[in-house]
């Protein structure tokens, strides 16, 4: 395994997911829980992930195919998906997600694994993020949500609309129900509840990296809301506990699911105990008096769910075999099945990119007329730990004259390792290059490096370093070239990914590259 967090003797060691899964959003569903996450520009979006016990997690789908909109046919970083909920209704899933340019949208499954139905427009709406819908108990529903700035011209306050019992669309006025700028300044990402006599409203305000969680509540859905901080960081090592989801057991625990900002690694995800106390809950373990705001905690009891899992985690490793699932639309199969669940595109897809075949993947080669973190056709993976050798075996000889294909590694800054090939036939000529360029088009590079001893066998591998620094080698087998460490920064809005490309720079594709593997291997640094 990468990352384990259940220690098996009963307790865990947060974090949960030690991966990207920005913004989550949980529910239970009897003995079964459900986790989605932002996804931003990378498709397929609004991960599906499965749990019996809320500490070991594995994906099982992804509810969105395709980015809605014309636009997403280009890469649009930071754009996209933010952060969704997840609710299950009237015997059927829903997550309700917001796009910051184009407004609030629903999809809705009657099994978590999927198909899930074409996003519908809930409302047309630019700068409403972080939507949350509550189906309450008199056939009602509501819908609450933050605002950004950037695209709103307000934030830190927080709005109610009613909503169609359907989903379909919002009804009335929307109504601003808190306002934290004296006292919750960056509000955000509001998740809502019913619990006993009280309206509940859980929300992070003060940042991603310094911030905490705070509960309001209310008797009316309207308000007025009263506010208590909930958990802080406190003594503890894990700065800015953000947002994220309130989740029961069957057993009557209550739990947190929710993220923290590691920068390079990305968001990743931590579970709290919950203790309510004088109808508000105290997340964490108690940092203050009786009735304060709790405290994240590091290792901690298992939660009480009544049901057993295995050890288990996102699935990483690929050997192209078709084993682990499927994450794309049925028109881009091959000869054994589809992608594995842990990959993501740079934005939506087309037919074509890729085959499985046997035991490989091919990648057919994309005409690029733009850097190389503008193409959609990069195939992405998250970073599944803090320390860990990526290392893939590359095919180069099925690549046509001045097309390259290799390794990436994907942030606001990227650096990738490549093999070109030079010319047809039994004149062709191989070789290893570096490609360097960052997402503001500012001055991308490619640098040739030396010959390729082992077209048919070309190795790439990235070494991580407590997700601080990274340093790529290239070469075979028998022989690696370090390249410099370098410190890594972070995505926009998203962690570092690794993952693979084909380019033919300024043509149309005619090749393509044959990947044999694709693997992690973790290590204590």
């Amino acid at each position: 395994m990468l990352w384990k967090a259940d220690n098996g003797d009963g307790t865990y060691t947060n974090p949960i997911l030690y991966a990207d899964y920005s913004d989550p959003d949980a529910i239970r569903v009897g003995e079964d829980y459900y986790l989605t996450a932002s996804t931003f520009t990378n498709v397929p979006g609004l991960p599906v992930l499965h749990s019996k016990d809320l500490v070991n997690w594995e994906v099982i789908s992804y509810a969105l195919q395709e980015l809605p909109g014309e636009r997403f046919k280009e890469v649009q970083h930071g754009c996209g998906v933010w952060a969704p909920s997840i609710r299950y209704h009237d015997g059927k899933f829903w997550i309700c997600f917001p796009m910051p340019d184009e407004g609030i949208f629903m999809t809705t499954a009657s099994d978590p694994k999927g198909p899930w139905s074409e996003p519908f427009c809930v409302k047309s709406a630019k700068g409403w993020i972080d939507p949350c819908p509550l189906w309450d108990d008199d056939g009602k529903a509501y819908l609450v949500h933050a605002f950004a700035r950037s695209r709103a011209g307000i934030n830190c306050v927080l709005a109610i609309s009613e909503m169609k019992p359907d989903g379909t669309g919002l009804i009335g006025e929307d109504k601003i129900v808190i306002d934290g700028h004296d006292t919750q300044p960056t509000l955000e990402g509001p998740k809502i509840y019913k619990r006993g006599d009280y309206y509940y409203i859980l929300a992070p305000a003060g940042s991603v990296p310094a911030g905490w969680q705070t509960a309001f509540r209310s008797k009316n859905i309207w308000g007025p809301y009263e506010e208590k901080i909930v958990m802080i960081q406190g003594n503890s090592s894990i700065n800015g506990p953000h947002q994220g989801a309130l989740v029961d057991t069957p057993s009557g625990e209550d739990w947190f699911i929710h993220f923290r900002d590691i920068e390079s690694p990305g968001r990743i995800c931590y579970l709290e105990p919950v203790k309510w106390l004088r109808d508000w809950p105290r997340i964490g373990t108690a940092g203050g008096d009786d009735i304060g705001f709790g405290e994240p905690v590091e290792t901690y009891k298992k939660p009480n769910t009544g049901a057993q899992q295995p050890i288990t985690e996102p699935a990483a490793n690929d050997e192209f075999d078709g084993s682990k699932g499927s994450s794309v639309p049925a028109e881009n199969e091959g000869e054994i099945g589809r992608l594995s669940l842990a990959w993501q595109w740079n934005c939506n897809t087309k037919p074509g990119w890729y085959q499985i075949r046997k035991d490989h993947l091919e990648l057919n080669s994309q005409k690029a007329e733009r850097q190389l973190c503008d193409m959609p056709s990069l195939l992405l993976q998250k970073w599944p730990v803090p320390s860990f050798v990526n290392e893939t075996s590359l095919d180069a000889t099925a690549l046509f004259d001045g097309e390259i294909g290799g390794m990436i590694v994907m942030s606001k800054e990227y650096k990738a390792i490549g093999v070109r090939k030079s010319g047809e036939g039994e004149a062709a000529t191989y070789h290893f290059v570096e490609i360097v360029g960052n997402i503001k088009g500012d001055n991308e590079v490619i640098r040739e490096l030396e010959e390729v001893e082992d077209p048919k066998h070309a190795i790439i591998r990235v070494k991580v370093m407590k997700g601080e620094t990274a340093q790529l080698s290239y070469g075979s087998h028998s022989h690696m070239t370090l390249m410099s460490e370098y410190g890594t920064v972070p995505g926009h809005w998203v962690g570092v990914k690794n993952g693979l490309f084909a380019i033919a720079p300024n043509k149309e594709g005619k090749g393509k590259l044959v990947v044999d593997y694709f693997r992690f291997e973790s290590f204590m640094y």
